[in-house]
């Protein structure tokens, strides 16, 4: 599949009716695995390149380069649509914000998200007049390429300790207005939050999953796509921690009996599909 046919392929899963969820794989075996599992569509996870490197998230850690060569991996392993987590395009500038869109677009991706979150811990959100003009810049960067790049914008407010829900929805609807195609405020939590969002624009609306949501009561709210951010790479990761401290704590090996058959994964790995 050509990248404008899987252009066309992820713009299409977010005008049909309902919802569907984009799950974030942090390499190329768990892109086959969630491949093989029938998602639809992929995205990649900041935190979970992170994670791999052996680097903290959202602190800079991870370069550009990095960022955009994972997105490559996992572009290049199946064939879905992938939307890459380009964090805060990787600059301040406006300029630069533009320049991501179209490195990302290189690397294979047919979307990318922006977030309005600074580097800086005295203050992690950008003005709205700055943000403003990043989106429109990764808007028209996103026009310019040859095949319907979706472009997320994302209000961070709520990840930052802001939980101030009129001024997320300002920025969603400014950003809305800015040709955003996809209006995204990570971290709620209250589902009355949610479909506030969803009434306020008329754009789809990307959710992070979360242990007090069901995808049938974001999809009443009106949500288009659901995304799980990190999670399934912190449940990876957690799985191998209470495996590591039984052998090292316990001397016992019981994880063994609950672990995917090599088999299985080997099935994953060559392009299979597991019957729904």
């Amino acid at each position: 599949m050509t990248q404008s046919e899987r252009a066309a392929a992820f713009r299409l899963l977010h005008q049909r009716p309902g919802v569907f969820v984009i799950p974030n794989p942090w390499d190329a075996g768990t892109a086959r695995v969630l491949a093989g599992l029938g998602f639809e569509a992929l995205a990649t996870t900041s935190s979970g390149l992170a994670f791999t490197l052996g680097r903290r998230d959202a602190e800079g850690a991870v370069t550009r380069q990095q960022a955009l060569s994972g997105a490559g991996v996992i572009a290049t392993a199946t064939s879905l649509p992938v939307s890459a987590d380009l964090e805060n395009g990787f600059g301040d500038h406006p300029e630069t914000v533009a320049e991501t869109i179209r490195m990302a677009a290189e690397v294979g991706v047919v979307g990318g998200s922006i977030e309005d979150a600074t580097p800086r811990s005295d203050d992690p959100i950008y003005p709205l007049s700055q943000a403003v003009e990043r989106v429109a810049a990764a808007v028209e960067a996103a026009r310019s390429l040859p095949f319907p790049f979706v472009l997320t914008a994302r209000a961070e407010n709520y990840l930052y300790g802001r939980r101030d829900l009129d001024d997320t929805i300002r920025r969603l609807q400014a950003y809305e207005a800015a040709g955003a195609d996809v209006l995204y405020a990570p971290g709620l939590r209250e589902i009355e939050d949610v479909r506030a969002i969803c009434a306020a624009v008329s754009k789809p609306v990307n959710v992070l999953a979360g242990p007090g949501f069901t995808v049938a009561q974001l999809a009443e709210a009106g949500v288009r796509r659901v995304s799980l951010g990190g999670a399934l790479s912190r449940a990876a990761v957690s799985a191998f921690l209470r495996a590591a401290r039984e052998v090292r704590q316990e001397g016992s090996f019981h994880f063994l009996e609950d672990v995917v058959p090599f088999g299985d994964l080997n099935t994953f790995m060559a392009g299979g599909r597991e019957d729904p």
